[in-house]
């Protein structure tokens, strides 16, 4: 069994202003240091063997003061790519046609020139698999990669089911817990159409977050 724990960046300047960033490369708010400093605690506890980032800087930033050694970034868990939603205020968008928003809240709508939600999952999908089997290739049965909130949405649908629209988005410096029993291919199992194989990943934790907000959680 690895136990993967994924971690949301935490808060930048454009999380405060309700900004989509998608693949812009956004630092993180002198906040968004503290939120994850908040979680620094959890995640030693959790001791992690094998760290992962996405390629953009707020990733990075995260896994810095989290203390941790990087083995590698992986473009793979990048946020997704928004087109002409990149830069624009949420209630903006909302304002305009609030149905696309909640849409693609849920997975459902692809913003114009963006990558569909099916293109994100697939390489989410496979960049985890990917780590898992070099986790279990190290002798590691921790496993942590540090991310973003389309990603994790992503894999929470594919690997447990868990439908978007029953959940709040990840809030910034949250941990999520997945344990992956057997082969990391079993991973796919409900992307491929296997719906009948047994499920390779169980939720053990979601959105665990010592600097909880009062307000939901931005994109």
């Amino acid at each position: 069994m690895i136990r993967v724990l994924l971690v949301r960046h935490g808060e930048t300047e454009w999380n405060v202003a309700r900004r989509l960033q998608g693949q812009q490369d956004i630092g993180l708010s002198e906040v968004g240091r503290r939120q994850v400093e908040a979680l620094r605690g959890t995640v030693a506890d959790a001791a992690p063997e094998h760290v992962l980032v996405s390629g953009l800087c707020r990733a990075r930033e995260s896994a810095e003061v989290l203390g941790l050694t990087v083995r590698r970034a992986d473009r793979r868990f990048d946020e997704a790519h928004l087109g002409d939603w990149e830069g624009r205020l949420s209630a903006g968008i909302r304002a305009e046609n609030s149905q696309q928003y909640a849409d693609w809240r849920a997975g459902l709508y692809r913003p114009p020139g963006a990558e569909s939600f099916e293109t994100l999952t697939a390489r989410v999908l496979d960049g985890l698999s990917a780590a898992v089997q070099d986790a279990e290739d190290a002798g590691a049965r921790t496993l942590l990669v540090v991310t973003h909130g389309g990603p994790i949405r992503a894999l929470l649908r594919e690997v447990v089911g868990l439908d978007p629209r029953s959940a709040v988005p990840s809030h910034p410096a949250s941990l999520t817990v997945l344990d992956v029993e057997g082969s990391p291919a079993a991973l796919r199992a409900r992307h491929e159409g296997r719906m009948n194989e047994v499920g390779a990943a169980r939720l053990r934790l979601y959105n665990y977050s010592p600097a909880l907000s009062r307000q939901d959680p931005s994109d």
